[in-house]
């Protein structure tokens, strides 16, 4: 009985030891499956089979590995600079632009000196002959009579007033005492001295500006035809306006004269230096500006002003110098460094504000030669005979340089410094005058050849030859004529748009609109086109890319007559 006991409840025990069996095979089976599950994530992150211990081991030289990997691979790397070869190609464009700029510029301020120096001649050299001219036809009409309804060309009256008001101005110019004026402002402290120096530079510019107009408006009142309706106040009260400001003016360049001739004659030089650094410091207020092409002509034109006006300036101070040593040609060796300190200082601040301007604007240095083809175009149109202006009030009306007031202060200067006393002295004056006549014709032939050079490059040369349009005796007549001339050659190319432009320039500018539908480009935006008018100015738009320069740089001095306002 106990075995059969014993028996039963060992085959009851062997199920239960079999369930224990399957329970911990499949136990072990689960820890299997969760081993290999860890296993194969390690695989998939660390790409190798390791436990925890040795992983942390191994990936300290992994990441040793790493740090060899990345400094090789910043060692070895490369890459490909023609993936972005217009970049770089614009890049290297603006490098010889800035080193073109130097060359470019110089050329336009050479030819730009050249005119006005051959302005500033004139006014000693061809204008007494003129005015004498014009004298001796007044004085002889009523010997011969009336040949016509006018007594003197509208020229003549011109020249006969620049000649009183340069007389009367001389003569009071006499009351200003040129050494009291040395020892007041040399008694002043350098402070005083440079912020004087600044402002006179910015009345410079404001004389300037003004001036050309009274002179212009004093021109045109003495010349206006009389049968029009009179809408001014008299020829005489223009007259000594303009009398007035040629006076102001010239004492306000003798100022200036003065403070720089301190400067000169200074012991320690501070002085001068800090008024080069001035120059220096019209970089920092225009380089980072906006600027246009014809916002830069502007800016050019009024360069070439003020070096002229610069290097009549340091003439008159080693004149008035030379007259205190007794002329004695040591001294001038004394005033030659700092003199070229201050020319060298003056070029260097032009180069290199032009520079950056046409870097940061993205203007080619191909702009300068357009430029000058313009000043160019200003000296052979004054040649023609349907000229409405003479060429010394043109380019004072270009770049803001006046010479009445700068030439009366160095007649003044050279009178003062230079005694004249017998037969000797008076031959020497009309050998220097003959050959200041000569120095004048001789540039004027020079200034010819090369301004039509340059106008048959910039093939403006046929625009010379074309008739103007006659001016009407309104406004709004004078538009019509000129909106009809433009458009006489309707099936010209682009080059004949341009020409329109040209041509119009030596006539006289009104601003009253029309009734005809205007030509210009900037209407064209303006004005809203109907349907039939689409395709024309479609073609027009094309024209326009070639047109807009050239229209737009002989046209500067219609909304800036000095040309030294930027806007």
């Amino acid at each position: 009985m106990a075995d059969s006991v014993a028996a039963g409840l060992g085959d009851e025990n062997e199920p239960e030891k079999e369930d224990n069996e399957k329970e911990k095979r499949l136990f072990s089976g689960v820890k299997n499956t969760e081993k290999q599950a860890a296993a194969s994530d390690v695989t998939e992150t660390l790409g190798f089979y390791e436990r925890k211990a040795k992983c942390k081991e191994r990936k300290s030289n992994v990441s040793d590995l790493s740090l060899v990997r990345f400094i090789s691979a910043e060692l070895t790397r490369g890459y490909f600079l023609e993936h972005n070869e217009a970049k770089y190609t614009e890049r290297r464009e603006r490098v010889y632009t800035c080193l073109r700029i130097p060359k470019e510029l110089e050329k336009l301020m050479l030819f730009g000196f050249f005119l006005c120096l051959d302005v500033f001649l004139y006014v000693f050299t061809l204008l007494p002959l003129r005015v004498l001219l014009a004298l001796i036809r007044l004085l002889t009409l009523p010997c011969c009579g009336l040949s016509g309804s006018r007594i003197l060309q509208p020229a003549q009256v011109c020249d006969v007033l620049k000649g009183f008001i340069m007389v009367l101005c001389y003569f009071m110019m006499h009351y200003v005492d040129y050494s009291m004026m040395y020892h007041l402002i040399r008694g002043q402290s350098v402070i005083k001295l440079y912020i004087i120096y600044n402002m006179l530079e910015v009345a410079d510019r404001l004389f300037s500006s003004f001036g050309q107009d009274i002179l212009d408006a004093l021109y045109w009142t003495a010349t206006e035809p009389k049968e029009r309706k009179r809408a001014h106040i008299g020829v005489i009260p223009h007259f000594f306006m303009a009398v007035l400001y040629v006076f102001l003016h010239a004492i306000l360049i003798m100022v200036q004269a003065t403070t720089l001739n301190v400067a000169f004659n200074s012991h320690n030089k501070s002085l001068l230096t800090i008024m080069m650094s001035n120059n220096f410091v019209e970089i920092k207020g225009s380089v980072f500006k906006k600027f246009e092409k014809n916002n830069l002509f502007q800016m050019s034109n009024s360069d070439i002003k003020e070096r002229f006006t610069n290097y009549t300036l340091l003439l008159i101070v080693c004149l008035r110098n030379m007259e205190q040593f007794s002329w004695n040609p040591d001294h001038l060796w004394v005033l030659f460094p700092d003199v070229c300190m201050v020319i060298a200082s003056e070029i260097a601040v032009d180069v290199v504000k032009h520079a950056f301007i046409t870097k940061f604007n993205d203007i080619t240095a191909d702009v300068y030669s357009e430029y000058r083809a313009s000043l160019a175009f200003d000296l052979v149109s004054s040649r023609q005979k349907n000229a409405y202006t003479d060429y010394s009030d043109s380019v004072s009306r270009r770049m803001g340089f006046i010479p009445l007031p700068l030439a009366l202060l160095l007649i003044r200067v050279v009178t003062s410094s230079v005694k004249i006393q017998g037969s000797l002295s008076i031959v020497c004056v009309v050998l220097f005058y003959l050959g200041m006549i000569t120095l004048k014709v001789l540039n004027s032939i020079l200034l010819l050849g090369k301004s039509c050079m340059y106008v048959k490059e910039a093939k403006m040369e046929e625009k010379l030859f074309q008739n103007p349009p006659s001016a009407a005796p309104s406004r709004v007549s004078s538009r019509a004529n000129r909106t009809k001339h433009t458009r006489e050659p309707p099936g010209e190319p682009a080059e004949e748009g341009m020409s329109a432009s040209v041509t119009t320039q030596p006539t006289q500018r009104d601003e009253c609109p029309a009734p005809q539908l205007p030509t210009s480009e900037s209407d064209q935006f303006l004005t809203t086109p109907d349907e039939s008018e689409d395709k024309s100015l479609i073609q027009d738009d094309a024209e326009l890319k070639h047109r807009a320069p050239k229209k737009d740089l002989l046209e500067i001095d219609r909304f800036t007559i000095c040309g030294n306002r930027i806007d």
